[in-house]
This record gives structure tokens, sequence and C-alpha cells, in this order.
């Protein structure tokens, strides 16, 4: 796949996990944004989500792992076992040693995790200039209110106002701490092409990656609020029944 803009998303997740700023406290409050996956019956949006890895891959993964998830997960996202092989299969993935002691390369299978793109820290920190990108997979929570904070700086860079001084290679966002960044805008309109034909606009896709983000950071979301709703209608039933019981026990009591 196309992987544009391969050094304007290093930054990204890096600043999110760090809260590293050049100042604080001053910037925006987050977006307020409706997700649906929000709320004790929220759910994962599939298509949005869909979209939202072919973003991840196309731009985020040229720098950014996403070692918690494996191929396989792909069909929670509605993906067929089919489409989940081939985009197994479009990864090399490291094996070995074979019979002779040597590594080798081969295709992806569904067992894999995601490759990332660097084969060790140490070669993702020499490849951006010392900074380590850090994996995704859990990025959604590493900031309070991680899903509007992380949608609020992909859609907020604008240029800074005439009386606010930039820093040397710095970039106005005033949704980040201090009002500035080091990572230019990430996403442009256009940017990725829509399988489905939705039209990828920067507000779209940055909707579309933070619901696949949020996926990924709780792939066990949607069975764990079905099992806490299962739990509360399961007690509320009981306290009925024992307090029906209690009333019959001790009704000839004065």
């Amino acid at each position: 796949m196309i992987r544009p803009f391969l050094r304007s998303a290093v930054c990204l997740a890096a600043l999110i996990a760090s809260g590293t700023a050049l100042a604080s406290g001053n910037q925006h409050p987050p977006k307020e944004v409706k997700w649906a996956f929000q709320g004790a019956t929220g759910t994962v949006d599939r298509q949005a989500a869909q979209r939202g890895y072919q973003v991840y891959k196309e731009v985020c993964s040229s720098c950014h792992s996403l070692k918690r998830v494996a191929y396989r997960n792909l069909t929670e996202l509605g993906f067929s076992e089919g489409e989940a092989k081939t985009l197994a299969a479009g990864a090399s993935v490291q094996d070995g040693p074979n019979d002779h002691g040597e590594m080798f390369e081969r295709p992806g299978r569904l067992s894999d995790h995601f490759v990332g793109p660097y084969a060790n820290d140490q070669a993702a920190r020499a490849a951006n200039g010392g900074a380590l990108p850090p994996d995704l997979s859990l990025i959604v929570k590493a900031r309070e209110d991680g899903p509007n904070y992380i949608y609020s700086i992909l859609t907020g860079f604008e240029p800074a106002p005439a009386d606010f001084k930039l820093g040397p290679n710095m970039h106005y966002n005033p949704y980040f701490p201090g009002m500035q960044i080091a990572m230019p805008a990430p996403l442009s309109e256009g940017q990725v092409t829509y399988a489905d034909g939705t039209k990828a606009t920067v507000e779209q896709m940055s909707h579309d990656v933070v619901t696949f983000l949020q996926w990924a950071a709780e792939p066990e979301m949607e069975e764990r609020k079905s099992m806490g709703i299962k739990v509360f209608i399961y007690l509320g039933i009981f306290t009925v029944l024992f307090y029906l019981a209690k009333k019959r026990v001790w009704k000839d009591v004065e």
C-alpha cells in the first residue's frame, strides 16, 4: 500500500504518549466528538474501523507498530478470513532458524502480530533522529479523553496567529500543550482512497483512525459492556426476589 508522509507521522503518538511540549496548560480543551463506542451500550462502528485500519496502514504504519494486534483479529472488524489472510500475506515476517541455522523471511500468517516498520528499537531511533516512535496499540489510553484528544490534534493544525511566536521547525496546533508541535499536519484532503467511496476529508480520516485505535486498545469492549449489562439485570432481578422473600418471611413479625 502507498505510505505517504513517512516522517510527518513520526511524532504524533510519541508526543501524545509522553505529553512532551514546550509549555503546558494553555491549550484548547479537546473537541467533543460523538463516538459510536461511547456509553454503556456503545459498539464499534466496523465500517469506520476498517477505514481507520486503511489510514493506519497507509500513513501511520510507516513509523509506528501495533504489536498487540494480530492479523487474525481483523476478522473481528468485519474482514473475511480470506481478506485477513491476504492482508497478513502482504507483510514479510522474519522466522527461523531453518535447518541450516539461518533466519529467513516468509509471508505473514493470521497468527502473526502486525509487523512493525523497524527491526528493533535501535533501528527506529537511528531512522528518526534519536526519537523512538511508540507502539500505537494502547495509545488511545495514554491520554485523558484519548479519542477526543487525538482527533483534536489531527484536525487542529492551522496557521498561527500573527502575535504567536512559533519555535524553529514547530507547527501551530491549539489543542496541543504549548499550542505548538514539532509534527506537521499528517493528514491532507484525499490522502487515502476509501474502497467504499467515502470522501477522505481530514476530519473523516481522523475519525476513522481514532475508531480503529480505540478498537485496538479495547478489542473486548463490546463483550465487556454486554456482560456488565447482563450482570446488572441479574442483580436487579435477584434484588427484587430477595426483597419479596424478605417481606414474606417477616410478614407476621410486628
